[in-house]
């Protein structure tokens, strides 16, 4: 009686479609979090997830582009608001 599955050194693709399509949402829910708070570090993380889920064929395509664009946007609202207050943060 085996109680494991064998192994055949594949890996199974259903997992990889999930990983994928949790990676492009929570791409999608940090930058869009980070639009308020912490954007210099979600910013960057939503674009690798974004990119990695990409990468790897994720069936939310949607919310993958949707995830990389927001973390742009987040970047992109900390260069802003360190222009208007001349530092190196911001707060509101």
């Amino acid at each position: 009686m085996q109680l494991t599955a064998p192994a055949t050194g594949r890996t199974d693709t259903r997992s990889q479609g999930r990983d994928a399509d949790g990676m492009a949402v929570a791409s999608f829910i940090l930058g869009l979090l980070g639009l308020l708070v912490l954007n210099i570090f979600l910013g960057p993380i939503a674009i690798a997830l974004a990119a990695v889920a990409l990468w790897r064929g994720t069936s939310r395509r949607g919310r993958a582009y949707l995830g990389l664009t927001l973390g742009v946007a987040d970047l992109a609202v900390l260069v802003i608001a360190m222009e208007m207050t001349h530092t190196v943060s911001w707060s509101l």
